[in-house]
């Protein structure tokens, strides 16, 4: 049964793939990857889309464990799995994601980063670079075989640019023998475009 969150999608389709953004390549890697008792990490939590989708996928036995900085991301995430039922399945962080590995213990399944600000909150507030390399570095360490980190990253300011431009440095020297790293980017969609990066360990 797929489990993708129906509010990223448009009322009138009912189709079970679709080349759209980032975004829903991302939820397309977590539905292949995650299986029933997984442990999994959401590193930004948000309003809680990503984090709702990972509790219905891991199952009444699995585990996820999400990260904000934002009290109010927190909040509506919480409210989020609570009015589907699935609150117990996940742990909220109030924290900055850099401190996945003082909260997590591996091995996980997967970890997902959407690298910006709040949807719908103060933009001023943003991923950095900074606890970003942190963050991405902890959860790739915490991977078991097979297991995927999936990183949308939004360029188009100057964090942003910044983020994706560190990041792609970081995984371009992951090695080989360890990592499978792919990167989705959207030629006719402008500059600026989300891509999703999805990074597999060996």
């Amino acid at each position: 049964m797929r489990c993708y969150n129906k509010e990223w999608f448009p009322p009138l389709y009912s189709v079970d793939y679709i080349l759209r953004s980032a975004r829903f390549i991302a939820a397309g890697v977590f539905e292949s990857v995650i299986e029933p008792g997984d442990t999994v990490v959401d590193a930004t939590m948000g309003n809680g889309h990503d984090t709702l989708t990972l509790c219905q996928l891991v199952g009444e036995n699995g585990k996820v464990y999400a990260f904000d900085v934002q009290s109010q991301a927190v909040e509506n995430t919480r409210a989020r799995l609570q009015e589907a039922g699935v609150l117990s399945r996940a742990e909220l962080f109030c924290l900055g994601h850099e401190h996945i590995l003082e909260k997590v213990k591996g091995p996980i399944a997967l970890s997902a980063f959407n690298l910006g600000w709040l949807p719908g909150g103060d933009k001023s507030v943003t991923t950095h670079w900074e606890t970003t390399k942190q963050a991405v570095e902890g959860a790739l360490s915490l991977l078991k075989p097979l297991g995927v980190c999936v990183i949308c990253a939004y360029p188009g300011h100057a964090e942003g640019d910044r983020e994706r431009s560190e990041l792609m440095e970081l995984l371009a020297q992951l090695p080989p023998q360890q990592y499978n790293v792919l990167e989705h980017r959207f030629l006719n969609a402008g500059p600026g475009a989300p891509e999703c990066f999805v990074i597999q360990r060996q």
